[in-house]
């Protein structure tokens, strides 16, 4: 078995610095570190337990099969600042029937982001 210590998403932009501002200034991730120079250099986020790595450039937008599920604390907060921040919605917020509540957003390449918020009763939260 392979022991990982940490982990992080590599992903690959066909536009650096506008996929830059949208991780880092749109929805407003801590950069964890950065590496490099000129526009294809990295940038690292925190990504709640993991990290999201910007770096790179490539030809075509990721696979359509990538998303990102970022948890958050409000669903309804988060939609009214990213909205306000000019971020499209794919989707407000909605609880959904398995009892999550989730909101779609996507990258400048169109990774679907889903933005989720546990709700204090939902399963995901109890502990026997």
């Amino acid at each position: 078995m392979v022991h990982v210590l940490s982990s992080r998403i590599l992903l690959r932009p066909t536009d650096p610095e506008r996929s830059r501002t949208f991780y880092g200034t749109d929805l407003g991730l801590a950069v964890h570190r950065e590496f490099g120079t000129g526009p294809e250099r990295g940038t690292v986020y925190f990504l709640g337990g993991g990290f999201l790595e910007v770096s790179g450039r490539s030809a075509e937008p990721p696979s359509p099969g990538l998303q990102l599920w970022l948890q958050v604390a409000d669903a309804a907060a988060a939609h009214e600042d990213l909205a306000a921040r000019g971020v499209e919605v794919l989707r407000p917020p909605v609880k959904e029937p398995w009892g999550l509540v989730e909101m779609w957003i996507a990258d400048p390449d169109g990774v679907r982001i889903a933005v989720v918020e546990v709700p204090e009763d939902h399963p995901l939260r109890y502990r026997p």
